[in-house]
């Protein structure tokens, strides 16, 4: 796994983060040190999988960056004829994950896309993820790609959603904040680091407080909404039809 160290020397100007070739090359090491409970929803994937993913169905990954989430629902599918669909709009990631996906031997085909999210239809599908996808979505965009998970979810089917959340009370935001900056710094960052990289996702990452994630889930149709898995300021939903 190669460190990440983007942001690890002075930049003359931080430019907007993207998900390009620099950042897939270190994503394993950034998005583990970065995301506290990350590595616990990769875990938790494959049990998830096992209950929901329905025989004859499709499972989609949105935002799939280098695979993580599609490897680990696809070591837990029991049923019979399913497939799943990665996407994700950069090139450096989608091709990534190909090489590394690639490496493992499964009886489910992961067909991998690289597109927009707002542009892939989805259909015949039982589960679902949006892992850290939507907060990088315009806001004004959120609602209709809801919509259009929640019309090509069968019966029962499930959509995982997790995301960084705004709190609303601001001593609240403030200490939550510092606490997820303890857990950057535990991980080796350097203040440097922590303060480049909260720049560069400022007006790039845009949370919004877990009162709209359920209220919009609820708009867009799905009958049942509630926190699976949290740490600090980082929630997974699911949510049913």
């Amino acid at each position: 796994m190669i460190r990440d160290r983007i942001y690890a020397d002075p930049h003359p100007r931080v430019e907007p983060f993207a998900f390009d070739e620099q950042v897939a090359t270190v994503f394993p090491d950034m998005i583990r040190r970065s995301v506290p409970g990350y590595e616990l929803i990769l875990q938790a994937l494959p049990w998830l999988a096992a209950r929901v993913v329905q025989p004859g169905s499709v499972v989609y990954d949105l935002g799939c960056s280098l695979g993580a989430g599609a490897q680990a629902v696809r070591r837990g599918i029991k049923a019979d004829e399913c497939r799943i669909i990665a996407v994700d709009i950069s090139e450096a990631m989608i091709r990534r994950a190909g090489e590394w996906l690639g490496s493992f031997r499964s009886e489910v085909p992961v067909e991998l896309v690289q597109a927009d999210v707002l542009d892939v239809p989805i259909e015949n599908a039982s589960l679902v993820l949006l892992n850290f996808t939507l907060q990088f979505i315009p806001l004004d965009r959120r609602l209709e790609l809801l919509y259009r998970i929640r019309a090509g979810l069968r019966p029962g089917g499930v959509l995982l959603l997790s995301e960084k959340i705004a709190l609303k009370d601001e001593r609240m935001e403030h200490l939550i904040t510092e606490l997820h900056h303890d857990f950057k710094r535990a991980q080796g960052y350097s203040e440097l680091e922590i303060a480049q990289k909260r720049q560069a996702l400022e007006n790039v990452l845009v949370p919004e407080p877990l009162e709209a994630h359920r209220a919009r889930l609820h708009e867009a149709g799905f009958v049942s909404c509630e926190t699976w898995l949290q740490q600090s300021r980082f929630v997974s939903l699911l949510a049913m039809v």
